[in-house]
């Protein structure tokens, strides 16, 4: 009779495995079941049986023992037990457990695995939210490999990390953006580079919690009385004074009495803009990815997420505090009266018509502070509308990192990205809500971008702008697998920058497809163990790209940015594609302790 209560559904047989001496004589025998080797193991007088498959590396438990109820795999010396399958060392994951059948002498086994009290689904959402909490890759990668396979959505994936991120940590950090980002480019993205992009953000976030004191519960003022108006100028004075229980609870206050996507936009936005680009624009950026986050994951989740932006609200630190702001030349001044006359240049703009997004770039990358402020008011008044000022401020700041002069030291990279990521995360807010106190930021990011022009001395040519170059690009292969093959070829070599410009200025030149273009760009970032910045700059650029005209000028030389980043800062050590890619071959039953 079966050794356990649960009944077998119908489409399990039971196979012969060998008399009961046979299995007591050789200890164990392995059998082949539906899909998967399966070792029978004489235990304490009785059979008992598991996938034959340790389910931490896949090693054979049948070189292994089974010793007073227990399973020990000889690889690692994960423990088992021999009843249940389930594991004594968390690390390990649990192993699937088959039913037995005892007729006469002879002993057979089920040819699939037990079916357990709890869906496939839900096992795996309980092995990522242990992998989270233990800080463990491997774990993590085999529970986002085993959610996808049960039908679990990409986006209820992100939201059950992003949640326990939100929960375990006192604060948005790091994780929360990469595991944001890596989630806004996975639909475009093939299977494989989809799964080790989630993995990128997963595992971020478990790092960026492993030893934190998790959130504390806060709770909303007990009133509904007050206006958003009232709301907004009490966050700005709380940012502004550094009173960061006092941001809480009012932006708390605010998502309880039902505050829309809009009036919470300009509630965090103009409060992230009180300082001129704060925190190096990551205070602007972790504050759209908040947003983004909300759209991937459902806006009931505000009042969880948004809140842990009030740390970096109150803490930021402003340009107006540094002194590249103030010396040599004294932007604050000119800022502040850009910002006090937008509101008028703005209502002076209603009704007129600006197309040109390219020429406003133009303006935003001069070299002198006081014609760009001037240019900016002029275009203003002339019809540029706050998403086109968006738009083109995120462009200019593209082009920094497209014509970087490699003569600056590799550090110098981040400080372009920095203002990259900031302007499209301002061009992202203002599509919510172009309000005057969003919009003032793309003065802010405008005088970045000014302050970013050192790293254009010399400026790097883009591909192409000279014969040489031309002729150069023309002498690449026109496949374009070949081209994308040859471009993470050349990712594997280090000062390969001007090289991984030229495979992508010739393969867009000859119309290929840019998603299978994006598809290898992002490939090439989460295969690194990528640092946060490269991340990010993947990202943003996917993001701008998309908001031009494809095979336009400006969409090519923002993939080229982004490659040339994406090559400054490669090759790494990949630990983290190893430990993804043990978890994908474990995952399609390979025997990961032999060799590849």
């Amino acid at each position: 009779m079966p050794t356990t209560e649960t009944k077998p559904s119908a489409d399990v047989r039971f196979i012969r495995v060998g008399t009961i001496d046979e299995l007591r004589d050789r200890q164990n025998i392995v059998v082949r079941g539906a899909d998967r080797p399966i070792c029978v193991f004489f235990n304490e007088g009785e059979p008992k049986a598991v996938d034959n498959r340790c389910p931490h590396l896949g090693f054979p438990l049948s070189k292994g023992t089974c010793d007073d109820g227990m399973i020990t795999c000889h690889w690692h010396h994960a423990r088992f037990d021999a009843c249940s399958g389930c594991t004594f060392d968390l690390w390990a994951d649990d192993v699937e457990p088959f039913d037995i059948e005892v007729r006469g002498a002879d002993v057979y086994v089920s040819n699939r695995p037990r079916r357990r009290g709890r869906s496939a689904a839900e096992h795996a959402s309980e092995r990522l939210r242990d992998g989270l909490e233990q800080n463990i890759g491997l774990i993590i990668a085999k529970a986002i490999l085993a959610s996808r396979a049960a039908g679990v959505s990409d986006a209820d994936i992100v939201r059950d990390v992003a949640l326990f991120g939100a929960r375990s940590r006192d604060g948005w950090a790091m994780g929360m953006t990469i595991l944001t980002a890596m989630a806004n480019v996975t639909p475009a993205l093939s299977d494989e580079t989809a799964y080790l992009a989630l993995y990128q953000g997963a595992r971020r976030v478990a790092a960026d919690c492993a030893g934190q004191p998790p959130r504390r519960d806060r709770h909303p003022l007990e009133t509904d009385e007050h206006s958003d108006q009232t709301l907004g100028r009490w966050l700005r004075y709380w940012t502004t004074v550094r009173h960061r229980t006092g941001a809480e609870r009012t932006l708390m206050t605010a998502i309880q009495r039902g505050a829309s996507d809009v009036e919470l936009t300009g509630l965090v936005f103009t409060a992230a803009t009180e300082r001129f680009f704060a925190d190096a624009g990551h205070l602007v950026d972790f504050s759209n990815k908040a947003f983004e986050l909300l759209d991937l994951i459902g806006q009931d989740h505000a009042s969880t997420v948004l809140p842990t932006l009030a740390g970096q609200l109150t803490s930021g630190r402003g340009g107006e505090e540094s002194n590249a702001w103030r010396h040599p030349v004294d932007l604050i001044p000119m800022v502040k009266d850009l910002t006090d006359r937008l509101p008028e240049l703005l209502r002076r703009g209603t009704g007129k018509t600006w197309q040109d997004e390219p020429a406003i770039a133009e303006v935003i990358l001069d070299d002198d502070p006081h014609r760009i402020i001037e240019s900016l008011a002029q275009v203003i008044e002339a019809g540029a509308q706050p998403e086109q000022l968006g738009k083109a401020l995120a462009y200019a700041a593209a082009m920094r990192i497209a014509r970087f002069g490699t003569a600056n030291e590799v550090s110098d990279w981040i400080g372009a990205l920095h203002t990259f990521s900031y302007c499209n995360a301002l061009h992202q807010a203002i599509k919510r809500d172009p309000g005057v106190t969003v919009v003032r930021g793309v003065i802010h990011g405008a005088m970045s971008v000014y302050l970013d022009r050192f790293l254009n001395v010399p400026p790097a040519r883009l591909p192409g702008e000279t014969p040489a170059d031309r002729k150069a690009i023309e002498q690449e292969q026109a496949d374009p697998d070949e081209l994308l093959r040859s471009f993470l070829d050349a990712l594997d070599s280090q000062q390969q920058v001007d090289r991984s410009a030229r495979l992508v200025a010739r393969y867009l030149s000859l119309g290929h497809s840019p998603d299978a273009l994006i598809d290898t760009l992002t490939f090439a970032a989460v295969r690194e163990d990528a640092n946060f910045h490269t991340l990010q700059m993947l990202e943003a650029g996917v993001a701008q790209f998309r908001q031009w005209p494809a095979g336009s000028e400006q969409a090519r030389n923002i993939l080229i940015a982004v490659a040339r980043y994406l090559a400054a800062h490669s090759p790494t050590q990949r630990a983290q594609l190893q430990t993804a890619r043990i978890a994908l071959r474990l995952h399609r039953g390979e025997d990961v302790y032999e060799e590849d």
